[in-house]
């Protein structure tokens, strides 16, 4: 957490991080006009050590490098000290998104999360596609499926009610999941709609990159607000059952 309070501690990075949260994906001159008086390496030195933090995530879209912000390092100081003082669901950036280089489809997410785990890919995947795993970690819901390409998938309740559905839409063991998702939990998510889910698994040196994106969900949505509130639970949950044993304290 080292790098992560000292990309905070810099007015300038932190009007970075406000500017991305209004407008996320920004290139590198969209940041520079925020910072007028700064000189274009400047900025890139101080989106350098926001990166470094794990708070700033870059994805190339041909020539051009997008910034993108990611929740997940926010989220787990919040889990490590604020939450045993505060309601579960307080996150003072909780809709902070990210995103990492690698095989995506061609539109761009609306929302994007990223963590490292001290683990394997192959138990990332296991944790993501087994539901001994996901009623942990998954708001208590255990997935079901076959996990073949076409195939339908459900998140179940502990009482055996669907809480969500969906389909694989493409999978690549253990690297890489495309799904949809139908929630059913809430009347108004239901109208709304699937939206859809990649889930990415990277090797880093022995651990793993863990990046979540969703697409497909209109920013002023029922289901963009659920979802992008959810999403760091979720993944700070992931990340603490494989990394610990321990399940984050419920939230519903």
């Amino acid at each position: 957490m080292d790098e992560v309070f000292r990309a905070l501690n810099d007015p300038s990075r932190r009007l970075l991080l406000d500017k991305l949260f209004v407008d996320d994906g920004q290139t590198l001159g969209q940041l520079c006009a925020h910072l007028p008086s700064m000189t274009r390496f400047g900025v890139m030195s101080h989106l350098r050590v926001l990166e470094e933090g794990g708070l700033v995530t870059t994805r190339r879209q041909g020539r051009t490098k997008l910034h993108y912000l990611n929740p997940v390092p926010i989220r787990l100081v919040h889990d490590r000290w604020i939450s045993k003082y505060t309601e579960p669901t307080v996150g003072a950036i909780a809709d902070l998104k990210a995103q990492f280089e690698g095989v995506a489809p061609m539109t761009m997410p609306d929302h994007v999360y990223q963590a490292y785990i001290a683990t394997e890919p192959k138990e990332v995947w296991k944790a993501i596609t087994d539901g001994d795993y996901t009623v942990r970690y998954f708001y208590g819901t255990r997935v079901e499926s076959d996990w073949s390409e076409g195939s339908e998938l459900r998140y179940l309740a502990e009482d055996g009610s669907v809480v969500a559905d969906g389909s694989v839409i493409a999978i690549d063991p253990p690297h890489r999941l495309e799904m949809s998702f139908h929630a059913r939990w809430d009347p108004d998510l239901d109208a709304e709609g699937p939206v859809r889910e990649v889930w990415l698994v990277e090797d880093a040196n022995g651990a793993s990159k863990l990046t979540v994106e969703l697409y497909d969900a209109p920013a002023q949505s029922k289901t963009y607000a659920n979802f992008t509130s959810g999403f760091p639970y979720i993944v700070s949950g992931l990340k603490s059952v494989l990394e610990t044993g321990q399940s984050l304290p419920a939230q519903y």
